[in-house]
């Protein structure tokens, strides 16, 4: 597939994007930005939050991962779902009493200031480097199939790309990603099933035979109950799928950003189940699809890929597969990424802006309306850099990567959420900063002597464990706290 026929479809998808985005802004204000004016239905948000969950990342390391973990994500991803059933019916009520801009004011009321700030700046840190990590994948491909052949640095790459995203997000804010999330959850949807389709008939495979052809392969098993020690074991995959879905989404300012937009919690609740649900069949569809992409590997007598998140692309540009299964895989991948790395931004600029800078109480509308456009710029600027540091140093597989930087950076958040709804103790407010900065470090130490010690693999249950010291962290921070500070 040559440069020409990539640009030719970003093209395209961008002059639509941007109609939507135009569309969706028309007479926006700081509200609208922020929380969409509570407008948005519930079925909109829905299937929109479907797209929202699965990022570049998801599109091109989820298929790869089957040559070596199998189906085991998918243990994972049902804990997801049970994770969206807490945050449907113990979050949104909370959220929506408190008619809450960001989710983080929660802490400021339950602990004091600084623990709210604290908040705050962890998810700084957790969705900047998050999301730089799931938009470098994208630009890693475009750099191979566009930017590479034309001689174009990848730092070049980079800075059209953010600008681009800025450009589609900076005046409409979670309305315009409503919409723009429904337009890629329907690319994504349909460039897999239809990259499924393709590659099959290249295996000379019907609906039928595909499907008897898949189970029967080695990569499709699911379940993982024979070994403890392994990070695949059923239980720890499940298990840090229910706390991460409600870290990396019931408590991230991102993800809810879009469920608050709904008219009230009952319609929130219903779109978060819904959404959680149909994840699961959109996530098993990347999996088929991965077996299918090892089946071609294996027919065509090609060598695997040293890094699995390759495999999709390397299949997809083959000469022997039709040209519309890579304009399908370079159509999902920029619907997953551009979106993901959008809605990244409007709720980093939303939390630094409101969270950090306070500016929604110092301000009028008019001077809140020209420093959120500059925290927008400057958070733009943020992520560019941090995609080209990660270019340099990045080693591991990125949807790994994803998850085991959430594990350090929302522990922290995860922690304080838990300590303040099911107690009331105070705490030494001022002291939570450095607790917080503990756990995470305390973490590291634990995963890196059970490895050595033990032999243990911590997976992404180190989530748990980061929280669960947190979580004794504010409690030895209640001795001698003052009632005051208290909800």
């Amino acid at each position: 597939m040559t440069p020409v026929i990539v640009i030719i479809t970003i093209v395209a998808y961008f002059a639509l994007l941007f109609g939507i985005s135009w569309f969706a802004s028309r007479g926006s204000d700081n509200s609208t930005f922020f929380t969409g004016n509570r407008q948005a239905h519930w079925g909109i948000v829905a299937f929109a939050m479907i797209g929202a969950a699965i990022s570049g990342v998801t599109f091109i390391s989820v298929p790869g991962m089957v040559a070596d973990k199998g189906y085991s994500y998918l243990q994972m991803v049902l804990g997801f779902i049970v994770g969206y059933f807490t945050i449907a019916y113990v979050l949104v009520p909370m959220f929506y009493k408190r008619n809450l801009i960001s989710i983080y004011g929660y802490l400021e009321g339950r602990f004091g200031r600084n623990t709210y700030r604290t908040g705050a700046w962890f998810f700084f840190l957790s969705k900047m480097l998050g999301a730089s990590v799931r938009f470098f994948v994208v630009c890693a491909v475009l750099q191979l199939l566009v930017f590479g052949p034309l001689h174009i640095p990848f730092e070049f790459n980079v800075i059209v790309t953010i600008a681009l995203i800025w450009l589609y997000t900076v005046q409409g804010g979670v309305k315009t990603l409503i919409w723009t999330d429904t337009l890629k959850s329907f690319c994504l949807i349909m460039s897999v099933i239809l990259c499924i389709y393709f590659i099959a008939q290249n295996l000379g495979y019907g609906v039928g035979d595909t499907i008897k052809a898949v189970a029967a392969h080695s990569t499709a098993r699911m379940f993982y109950f024979d070994d403890p020690m392994a990070g695949t074991y059923f239980w720890k995959q499940f298990l840090a799928g229910v706390f991460m879905s409600i870290a990396t989404t019931g408590l991230d300012q991102d993800m809810m950003q879009r469920n608050l937009a709904c008219k009230d919690s009952r319609e929130s609740q219903k779109n978060m189940i819904v959404s959680g649900v149909m994840q699961f069949f959109v996530v098993a569809l990347f999996l088929i699809l991965g077996t299918l992409l090892v089946m071609f590997i294996e027919n065509n007598n090609i060598g695997m890929p040293s890094k699995s998140d390759e495999l999709f692309g390397l299949v997809a540009t083959h000469p022997a597969i039709p040209v519309a299964v890579g304009i399908l895989f370079v159509l999902g991948l920029i619907s997953a990424a551009y979106s993901a790395a959008g809605s990244a931004l409007t709720s980093l600029t939303t939390s630094f802006t409101v969270d950090i800078l306070g500016a929604h109480k110092k301000q009028d509308d008019k001077r809140l309306t020209r420093t959120r456009k500059m925290v927008h710029i400057g958070m733009s600027a943020i992520m560019g850099l941090v995609i080209i540091v990660f270019y340099y140093l990045s080693e591991e597989d990125a949807i790994s990567a994803v998850y085991t930087l959430a594990s350090y950076t929302y522990g922290p958040i995860l922690g304080l959420f838990v300590f303040g709804m099911f107690g009331k103790r105070p705490v030494h407010d001022r002291l939570v900063p450095v607790v917080c900065i503990l756990a995470p470090a305390l973490s590291w130490v634990i995963q890196w002597a059970l490895k050595t010690y033990l032999g243990y693999t911590t997976s992404f249950e180190l989530l748990i464990i980061n929280a669960l010291l947190t979580i004794a962290g504010l409690f030895a921070l209640t001795i001698g706290a003052k009632a005051k500070t208290a909800e």
